[in-house]
């Protein structure tokens, strides 16, 4: 059977909503919380009011940031749409504002680049071409929508194949020789965790370190199969849900857990919500009714375009030579979660058209220190950087100036500080991009 022949069974077959009600709902409170978060913690003018220079992805550098006011002003509404879509009302407006406000947020600086994050944006998007409030949502009760107890099963497969393509590839991510041979980076990062009560002193093994990578790995690669699987589901939840606690507990990486934990419950069926709901259907109102959410060609064709997108885009680190944990050209969203621990220290040196030194750049002057330590070890944040203080420093001397990573050095993995950057190339020269940045040295630890 081609893949033309499954696709358009699945979009002939029906299946009832309540997957897509339940994830509808947990993925509005959930960003809800993780809005509010941000309020609380000061993390709006911290991130998108106090920097002086962002860190735009290529192509998309006519994206600014707004005043204090507006930024304050984007969250509140972005909150705001997470509760119009936990509650079904208004859903189409607030899934299509809900995605413009978070993408845009997340365009601003790749500094504040997280797999979590891009994750929202892509449910964000699907979630504009779900028919999610068609029951047990205020669009029902108030007769904006007409009521559906089933819709295209393609819709919800496309929910779940998202799913299983961040797990999927972050299992095979995993397949290398310093997450399997040397347990890194969790030889690096466990023996800070000694400290926690009972288990603690467990993490300054190395065989605890060995564990936790290759069950990491098995994991991954194999809990999308088992989720799919309905004999194995309920299991394989129960391992979700283990497995994400525990990477909350022993890892900061904010809401990402909860996020993978809510959004795997699209795997659970129909029938199988319906006992949490039965009593909601007898007294009458929400789930009873015969109508059907049907899947246009044109929503399609989206999705279809949409899911091929995101099972090439994990790949592109193909194109390009030279080891990708060094280069991280094609490393970002692509799933690989928790994979390396890389740091870095870069010093820019500034020269005029006839190599004649200028001055030493303080990076601290025009960044922030996260921007500063993002920065040190990611090439293409490190040429963008370059480019703006060519620009900056040509203003001010009424000539062009070059700029040099004189000094650039990273630690991948723990294996000793390298020199990262050629410190002879002329940064400004180089052209932001997609091509292969030659002028990164070559992987150093082999």
């Amino acid at each position: 059977m081609t893949v033309t022949n499954i696709i358009s069974n699945l979009c002939k077959k029906q299946v009832g909503i309540l997957p897509l009600v339940v994830f509808r709902f947990c993925f509005g409170v959930l960003m809800f919380c993780s809005t509010l978060r941000f309020y609380l913690k000061g993390w709006i003018t911290e991130m998108y009011v106090t920097p002086k220079f962002f860190f735009t992805y290529y192509l998309f550098d006519f994206i600014k940031p707004l005043d204090a006011l507006g930024m304050h002003l984007v969250f509140f509404f972005m909150g705001l749409f997470a509760l119009l879509i936990a509650f079904g009302l208004f859903y189409r407006v607030a899934s299509i504002g809900f995605f413009c406000l978070f993408t845009y947020v997340e365009l601003l600086d790749k500094t504040n680049y997280l797999n979590h994050y891009y994750f929202v944006s892509l449910i964000a998007f699907l979630l504009i071409f779900m028919p999610a409030s068609r029951a047990l949502s205020l669009d029902v009760r108030f007769k904006f929508e007409k009521l559906a107890e089933k819709v295209s099963a393609f819709l919800v497969w496309i929910l779940k194949m998202q799913l299983f393509i961040v797990y999927f590839y972050a299992g095979i991510s995993k397949i290398n020789y310093d997450w399997l041979v040397l347990a890194q980076p969790m030889q690096t990062w466990l023996p800070s965790k000694v400290s926690m009560p009972i288990l603690g002193p467990l993490f300054d093994s190395s065989i605890i370190a060995y564990l936790f990578s290759w069950v990491g790995m098995l994991y991954d690669c194999s809990i999308g199969f088992l989720l799919f699987y309905r004999p194995t589901r309920i299991w394989a939840y129960l391992a979700v849900l283990v497995f994400h606690i525990a990477t909350w507990l022993l890892f900061p990486i904010g809401v990402f857990p909860f996020v993978m934990i809510f959004a795997t419950l699209i795997f659970f069926e129909h029938d199988q919500w319906m006992y949490l709901f039965k009593k909601i259907k007898t007294r009458g109102s929400f789930l009873q009714g015969t109508g059907q959410a049907q899947v246009s060609s044109f929503k399609k064709a989206v999705l279809f375009a949409f899911l091929t997108i995101q099972l090439l885009v994990p790949l592109r680190f193909l194109l390009y030579p030279g080891k990708l944990f060094w280069t991280e050209q094609g490393y970002r969203f692509s799933w690989r979660v928790m994979l390396i621990e890389k740091a870095g220290y870069i010093n820019f040196s500034a020269y005029d058209d006839q190599h004649n030194f200028l001055q030493e750049i303080n990076n601290a002057k025009y960044l922030t220190p996260n921007q500063i330590k993002m920065m040190a070890a990611q090439p293409d944040m490190i040429l963008q950087f370059a480019h703006y203080l060519s620009d900056y420093f040509s203003q001010a001397y009424g000539e062009k100036v070059q700029i040099f990573a004189t000094q650039s050095f990273v630690t991948l993995n723990g294996k000793g500080s390298k020199r990262f950057i050629d410190p002879k190339i002329n940064l400004t020269d180089q052209k932001r991009g997609f091509k292969h940045k030659d002028w990164i040295l070559e992987y150093p630890y082999e």
